[in-house]
């Protein structure tokens, strides 16, 4: 990778690990960077309201927003917490950094993507809402991995999706649909303002989304294509292309303000 690569910034979650506190994100999310973008990445803090929001946006090229165990918190979207045990699972640190960070990155012209938990702060950060149990939905399907199962099966193909005809996703990937996995129990509910539906499950639940009027590259999609990345077809066109958006922004830097 060449000193003049493109730089592409990853928030961190913020994860109590014994009694100290870790801006912490996942090896797969890196490498998918490194490998499927061809860009440089680098960890962002979840500092929240202390982050250089201003300073973060210039040293970046692109943004990827990733999944997570931790949920944005239902507050953030106008509803309570389904059920108090949940609160474990929340990371105001993470929110309070990503979802201010994602329309101002946007609004300037820099390459955004976002996996599963990414994919919903996107959702959240345009005034979309979320279901927390999608499982629990009438007419939706169960999401969810098998936690007893291994990596390679909950990571394995789970379900269809059905590309929009014409729409950015499938323009990116040739394809009308794809088989992908499905890691999650949270889902869009109402989709955020300006946001263009690209995929689909087989029970209606959005896969994955733009944002309609986008200056370069602004996807989301609810599955994890950076799981062996390099062996999806989908996966590899979905990062080639984010890379590709990333590298012009690197090289249209010095023109824009």
């Amino acid at each position: 990778m060449s000193l003049g690569a493109a730089i592409v910034g990853i928030p961190a979650d913020l994860k109590q690990i014994a009694l100290h506190p870790f801006h912490c994100v996942g090896d797969k999310y890196i490498r998918a960077v490194s490998g499927g973008a061809g860009a440089l990445p680098i960890l962002l803090p979840a500092l929240g309201d202390a982050l250089e929001m201003e300073a973060m946006l210039q040293l970046v090229d692109g943004l990827l927003f990733t999944g997570s165990a931790s949920n944005v918190a239902p507050e953030r979207y106008g509803k309570a917490l389904l059920h108090p045990d949940l609160a474990e699972l929340l990371d105001p640190d993470r929110d309070s950094t990503t979802l201010p960070l994602i329309p101002a990155a946007i609004a300037r012209g820099i390459p955004v993507l976002g996996v599963c938990r990414g994919f919903q702060e996107m959702n959240v950060a345009y005034g979309g809402t979320l279901l927390q149990a999608v499982h629990d939905e009438p007419g939706r399907l169960d999401h969810r991995e098998d936690e007893q199962a291994d990596l390679e099966t909950q990571y394995g193909p789970s379900h269809a999706v059905e590309f929009v005809p014409g729409g950015q996703l499938h323009e990116i990937s040739g394809l009308t649909g794809a088989m992908v996995n499905s890691l999650h129990s949270q889902g869009v509910d109402r989709l955020g303002e300006g946001l263009l539906i690209e995929a689909v499950a087989p029970d209606g639940l959005i896969e994955a989304f733009s944002v309609r009027d986008a200056r370069e590259f602004a996807m989301a999609v609810q599955w994890h294509p950076e799981w062996h990345f390099s062996e999806n077809p989908l996966s590899i066109s979905l990062f080639a292309s984010f890379g590709r958006a990333c590298k012009r922004r690197r090289s249209l830097r010095g023109a824009i303000p």
